[in-house]
């Protein structure tokens, strides 16, 4: 992930948030490279988006809903995942190239809002939300 990239998806995610949320966009190994917090987002919002852009960068799921889904039905495989693993949505990973090159994760709205955020501003930086497996 391009410093330049995560700029622009933190300027994305701050451009076309209907409130105040904080976005977190992370490198392939769940690092910090930009991230931001609205004036009036709530407190718990920066650790949250932190969360869900490590997990989206770490796991090998495309998304932290993804991963939910993928072990709903097992709190075995849940209870053995890192810790810092969240399965809330609105965490992305991006593809550059269809390799991994980070994620983003946005916190402050409901899930199904944060993860459209996500998304869109994957697209602004020209990133993508497919990888090599996928074909």
């Amino acid at each position: 992930m391009r410093l330049q990239q995560a700029l622009d998806m933190v300027g994305s995610v701050i451009e076309n948030a209907s409130g105040p949320v904080s976005v977190y966009v992370a490198d392939d190994h769940g690092e910090l490279v930009a991230a931001a917090t609205m004036d009036g987002a709530a407190p718990d919002t920066p650790l949250n988006a932190q969360r869900k852009a490590y997990t989206a960068a770490r796991s090998d799921a495309r998304s932290t809903r993804e991963l939910a889904a993928k072990v709903a039905d097992d709190p075995v495989e849940r209870a053995s995942f890192d810790p810092f693993f969240t399965f809330f949505k609105g965490g992305v990973a991006a593809f550059e190239d269809r390799v991994r090159a980070g994620a983003i994760g946005v916190s402050g709205l409901p899930g199904e809002e944060d993860e459209r955020l996500a998304h869109q501003a994957i697209a602004h930086a020209g990133l993508s939300l497919r990888s090599l497996e996928e074909g």
